[in-house]
């Protein structure tokens, strides 16, 4: 993220924005008592609704605006949870997503220079972009109105971070994925966010051959080319297939196919540890991204890329998932929510983590401080304090459990997903369905249309989807809970267990030691400057650029001339000013890292 242009934050500071009272969320004590004994709060009296019930709170029906930099859709929320808010809010939501209109900073700037960013505001608080926003006056100042809202004020270490991330040192916005657990707990579950995933039956079916590098699963996935050429619905397999969508400092893909398996996530243009005690600037000859890159080009001349990968969307990529086109899942939650569906399972068919020795996969820990992705309120927000109440609910366990989505695993609404049997949480016929990827339509009672289109489209998670839930006692991620273990009895999860001498994805990386946690921590990188910001968009485009030429050279000639280009262009254009910088923020990371595992 940009910050603001000094034009517009000076157009903006000319006039000071008159504000509506905000008077959201319950200012009781027996609220508060209540949140604090860990029963299912709610942001207010509205929030008491249950599905198919009108909110008697809010008379008046308003059309929320919400600009959210995460989303993957733009236009009103519909489906099962636009009816639940529209139930206790009298409202519905208009997503606006610089995601889906284009990309970049001009609908940020544009909104930001008319001085109204929207009802709601969910962006990046990093590179100094909440304290200018703050400064500009497009956020409401919730400072004395936070410890009034039953869920918020649980997570006083998450409001004590962003009050450090303004000059004034009031709080304007709460951060997502605040959690309550240690910092060195994986933050994601069973399945981390990363790791070689491949198709269990073929590979099983293979005889189950040693795979001893990933150098060595390209030979594996090769073989497994040959014998499963045709996918379900007859189209040529292929191992991997990629998408431009998510590029940013690099190509995406690149990044996760070696880095993230060794120990390191990106950090601008770098490659840093978990423990933030090696650094690696990614263009550099022996980095893990100039691997991945040599690895992708491999991959390729073995016929193992999908030709389409340079113009497909994520969109376009998950369909041939679905029909079994792809062999190898660089991510959990793509290959096994695209594919492995109850009736494929069922059968034995399935992505399951492959058994690549030497691999480290890196995980962020949980971080009671949250995430530096935040929410706040408009200024010119229409009625603030409703706008409040809803940011409580999101953060409540209600919220929290209704806010899934295809990545994260929270367990959606009671009574339609999952229900209590002999005080344990337990998933419906409808949310095993529902859960597993299937395209199933919402009962009556819930909405309309299927459960997948209507999914919370905030891509928002309030609360860290691992941490327990009051209602249930359980984690708000149904993975983690026994029944589902207990389900999970299929071919195919029983056939991975055998072979694996583990019950859990998480398991065999304990026994293994094939993981590494990057503490959670309340750092939140600061503003670069104009200078830096300008230096680092023109060589993040030649990287890409040449990324994605290397990948796809036609010989290695071509991938090391183009290496170089890349190299010497990116030198040429202020690499080394930027990276240099990146160095200070890597520090500072390493350093809270440190601190936060000293006070757990």
């Amino acid at each position: 993220m940009k910050k603001l242009s000094k034009q517009i934050f000076s157009g903006l500071l000319v006039s000071a924005l008159i504000l509506s009272p905000l008077a959201g969320c319950a200012n009781t004590s027996s609220a508060s008592s209540k949140a604090k004994q860990g029963a299912s709060t709610d942001a207010s009296a509205a929030s008491q609704t249950s599905a198919g019930t009108t909110s008697k709170k809010y008379e008046k029906t308003i059309e929320a605006t919400v600009f959210d930099s995460q989303a993957n859709y733009q236009g009103v929320q519909t489906g099962w949870f636009g009816k639940i808010v529209k139930d206790k809010f009298n409202m519905t939501l208009n997503l606006i997503a610089p995601n889906v209109a284009g990309g970049g900073d001009t609908l940020f700037k544009t909104r930001s220079a008319a001085g109204n960013l929207g009802d709601i505001i969910m962006i990046g608080s990093e590179n100094g972009r909440l304290s200018d926003t703050a400064k500009a006056g497009l956020l409401v100042d919730l400072t004395d109105k936070i410890n009034n809202c039953p869920n918020l004020s649980q997570y006083p270490k998450a409001t004590e971070m962003v009050k450090g991330l303004v000059t004034d040192g009031k709080v304007y916005a709460m951060p997502s994925q605040v959690s309550k657990q240690n910092p060195t707990t994986p933050s994601e579950g069973y399945d981390l966010t990363y790791g070689p995933y491949i198709r269990w039956d073929y590979y099983t079916a293979m005889g189950s051959p040693e795979i001893n590098s990933m150098d060595d699963l390209l030979n594996v996935l090769k073989d497994m080319q040959k014998k499963y050429p045709k996918s379900d619905s007859g189209k040529k397999t292929y191992a991997f297939s990629f998408f431009k969508d998510w590029d940013g400092n690099m190509m995406c893909c690149a990044k996760n196919l070696l880095c993230c398996v060794n120990g390191y996530d990106e950090q601008g243009f770098q490659f840093l540890s978990a423990d933030g005690k090696t650094e690696q600037s990614i263009i550099d000859e022996d980095s893990y991204y100039v691997k991945a890159l040599k690895y992708m080009y491999k991959a390729n001349q073995m016929g193992l890329v999908d030709p389409d990968s340079t113009t497909q969307n994520y969109d376009t990529m998950y369909s041939k998932y679905q029909d079994g086109q792809i062999l190898y899942s660089m991510w959990p939650w793509l290959g096994q929510a695209a594919y492995n569906t109850p009736a494929h399972k069922k059968a034995g068919k399935g992505f399951m983590l492959a058994p690549v020795k030497g691999i480290k996969i890196f995980s962020y820990g949980c971080s009671q401080a949250g995430n530096k992705y935040v929410i706040g309120i408009g200024s010119k927000a229409q009625d603030p304090g409703r706008m409040l109440d809803f940011i409580d609910w999101l953060y409540s366990p209600e919220g929290v459990e209704m806010s899934c989505s295809q990545t994260a695993g929270s367990c959606g609404p009671k009574g339609l997903t999952w229900e209590m049997k002999d005080n344990k949480p337990v998933l419906t016929d409808f949310g095993k369905q529902a859960l597993s990827g299937e395209k199933i339509n919402v009962p009556s009672k819930w909405g309309t249309g299927t459960w997948k289109n209507g999914i919370s489209q905030l891509n928002f998670q309030a609360v860290q989807a691992t941490d327990t839930d009051p209602n249930t006692n359980c984690s708000y991620n149904y993975t983690l809970w026994d029944s589902y273990l207990e389900d999970n009895k299929t071919p195919l999860d029983t056939s991975w267990q055998t072979t694996m001498k583990a019950k859990t994805t998480l398991e065999y990386l304990k026994q293994n030691d094939a993981y590494v946690v990057a503490p959670g921590n309340a750092y939140v990188p600061e503003a670069a400057g104009t200078e830096i910001d300008t230096l680092q968009n023109q060589c993040k485009a030649i990287i890409i650029q040449d990324s994605w030429k290397m990948a796809f050279a036609k010989d290695e000639s071509e991938f090391n001339s183009l290496l170089q280009h890349m190299q010497k262009t990116v030198k040429g254009l202020g690499y080394d000013k930027v990276l240099a910088f990146d160095q200070k923020i890597s520090d500072n990371y390493k350093d809270a890292r440190e601190k936060a595992t000293q006070g757990s």
